[in-house]
This record gives structure tokens, sequence and C-alpha cells, in this order.
């Protein structure tokens, strides 16, 4: 596509790339470039996890001040998990989501960006916010951040609290064992990892959860089991 049109996505974004390559570097999956073919190395510059890791630095300053702007009553304990909800993949996904980024992230065949594999919009959505940053600085960096987080730093009134750490709470309130994980599968390709956990708690059902990081997996069987107590209650 010719310059002088631009690409579509610099519209939605509300900003115009002086560089558009960093842009199509932003919406390129490291899976796209076949990072995996035989005896092919593809540099790590050609894909977006350069500005994927900056927009993640990015994203969290910003949302960090917003959040002691917002919230100037609660402490740093109080704060965190605000934090870490806004920043978390969900999130990412759900703000890419919105403004239709997955129509324009490059990917591996077979692979997605949709709301079904929130990993691949998240890395995206973070890639962007590095290219903006880059070529257009901290000010306008920011304001993209603001115009699509606003709505979601004030969302809880309450600060959120992780499935993790709930079961956690929920086990020890009733003096049970702390909950049991395990890894329950490990597959997928390197760009596109996929992990099955089990949760269980002394005297109800294990439950399963799955993601790209063990992390998520665990959060999505603690998530999964907290609802079955909910509805035993």
């Amino acid at each position: 596509m010719a310059r002088a049109g631009g690409h579509p996505l610099e519209s939605i974004l509300g900003y115009r790339f002086k560089n558009p390559d960093i842009l199509q570097q932003a919406l390129t999956h490291r899976g796209a470039l076949g990072m995996r073919k035989t005896g092919v190395k593809v540099t790590a510059a050609e894909g977006n996890e350069r500005l994927e890791f900056l927009g993640d630095r990015v994203l969290g300053l910003v949302i960090a001040d917003a959040l002691l702007k917002t919230f100037p009553a609660e402490d740093e304990g109080e704060l965190a998990p605000r934090f870490a909800a806004l920043v978390s993949a969900p999130t990412l996904a759900k703000v890419a989501m919105s403004f239709g980024l997955q129509e324009h992230v490059k990917v591996a065949r077979g692979q997605r960006a949709d709301a079904a594999e929130t990993a691949v919009l998240a890395d995206a959505c973070e890639a962007v916010i590095g290219a903006i940053y880059i070529d257009g600085g901290l000010e306008v960096a920011a304001k993209f951040i603001s115009t699509h987080w606003a709505p979601l730093v004030t969302a809880d009134i309450v600060p959120p609290k992780d499935a993790k750490t709930a079961l956690q709470e929920w086990a020890q309130g009733r003096g049970l064992p702390l909950p049991e994980y395990r890894v329950l599968d490990s597959s997928g390709p390197a760009h596109a990892p996929s992990f099955t956990m089990a949760v269980s708690v002394k005297g109800y059902p294990e439950k399963q959860g799955q993601g790209r990081t063990k992390r998520i997996a665990t959060q999505e069987a603690a998530t999964a089991l907290l609802q079955t107590l909910d509805n035993t209650k």
C-alpha cells in the first residue's frame, strides 16, 4: 500500500507514523517470519518481540502513574492487584479487540489473532504501544494508553484479586490445606505453546485450565474451581 494513504490502522490509532516500517514490524508476530524453519534463524529485529518488550514497560509506567493519581488513598498492596489486572494479557487482548487490531496482525499459518488466543493480540498491542513511543514519544504513547485504558482504570472500585489468591484464601478461611496444582499437558509450537493445569482443594472435584503460559493456565484452573465452589454455597 502506498504511503500516500498510510496504513488503515493509523486512523484508528489516531496517530500517523513518521516511520511506517515500525508499525509494520509491530504488527508482525514472530511466527509469521518462519522462526522455526530448519536451518533458518530470522533476526529478532524483524518481528515485534523487541517492540513488545518496550511497549510493556511504557504501558506499565503510564498505568502506574494513572493509578497513583486515581486512587491517592490506596497503598502499594491495594494498587498492585489493580496494576496486574490492567496490564494482563486478557486486558491487553480486550483493548486490542476494541479497535480491531486482530484484523491487522500478521501470524503464522494456523495461528490465531483473536479473542480465543489472547497471547498474540496482547503481544501485538504492547508492540504497537512500543512503536508509538519510538516514533512519537512518551506523550503520544501515554495519550493512546489513556484513551483506551481510562474506563478500565476506574471500572473496579474494590481492588481486584487474582483467582489463585482468591482460591488460596477460600481454602485457608475454611481450615483446608492449600490448593494443589499440577501440569497435565504442555504442547504446541514454540511460537504458540499451550499448557493445561489442574487444581484441587481437599474434598472438592479437580478443575482444569488452559493458557499460553503455566501462569495463565493456573489462573484459569483456579477460576474454574472458584466458580464450582460458588455454586456449592
